[in-house]
């Protein structure tokens, strides 16, 4: 199965409970140029844990989508990912994607993430 890359253009967004009862929101941007930024939030009853913002180069073949992270933000301070660390190269296998979510499958560790894509225009005008 082959998926259009243009159709991971723009906005999508996850929220999820870990093991511990933590409450983990991920919104992502894949851009037109191949370039993302994702923002990481972990909250544990309303009170913020931890931020993190993600950034780096994405893509997709056929049914692979990757990212290669080029670095983070932590307290708004920028970090370079060290480009030989494997840990920074991710594959997934896309299991679905259309105009509303996308769901995909890590190669390696198997997990599954479901996004939903924020819609930028509300209401009917």
């Amino acid at each position: 199965m082959s998926f259009e890359r243009s159709a991971l253009f723009g906005r999508w967004f996850r929220v999820e409970l870990d093991e511990n009862g933590r409450e983990i929101m991920e919104i992502a941007q894949l851009a037109e140029d191949g370039s993302y930024e994702f923002h990481f939030t972990i909250s544990h009853l309303e009170n913020l844990i931890e931020e993190s913002i993600e950034f780096g180069d994405w893509g997709i073949c056929g049914d692979i989508h990757f990212t290669i992270t080029k670095g983070e933000v932590i307290d708004n301070e920028a970090y370079s990912a060290n480009t030989a660390d494997p840990d920074n190269y991710h594959a997934y296998k896309v299991l679905s994607l259309n105009n509303q979510e996308f769901t995909y499958q890590h190669v390696v560790s198997g997990e599954v993430y479901k996004l939903k894509r924020i819609t930028e225009n509300i209401g009917y005008c």
